[in-house]
């Protein structure tokens, strides 16, 4: 599958599905907003084995604007995982497109 908008993923986090979604952001940035994804600061991936559990099922990678989340989804991408997903403008698009409140900087 290709990257993921922050409209698809609205909508299914809003159905109860459950997700894989990882923040890659730094500790702080996750602290001022987030979507209760689970934090793994790409500042501090030495390896990919934290991401293993999902390395058949789809999971998805965030951060603020897409780009950081971009070179990680290309690392699994190249180390076999097969499907991770990048979440297109990060927070940055959720922010704009689904909760106009949450500050993000």
């Amino acid at each position: 599958m290709a990257d993921i908008t922050v409209q698809e993923l609205k909508q299914r986090m809003d159905t109860g599905e459950t997700l894989n979604i990882i923040d890659v952001r730094e500790p702080d940035e996750y602290q001022a907003a987030n979507i209760g994804a689970t934090l793994v600061p790409l500042s501090s991936l030495t390896d990919l084995h934290v991401f293993e559990p999902f390395r058949n099922s789809e999971l998805i990678v965030h951060c603020r604007s897409g780009a950081r989340s971009g070179r990680v989804v290309q690392m699994l991408k190249q180390a076999g995982f097969i499907n991770p997903r990048n979440l297109i403008g990060g927070m940055l698009a959720w922010a704009a497109e689904i909760d106009p409140s949450m500050q993000v900087d």
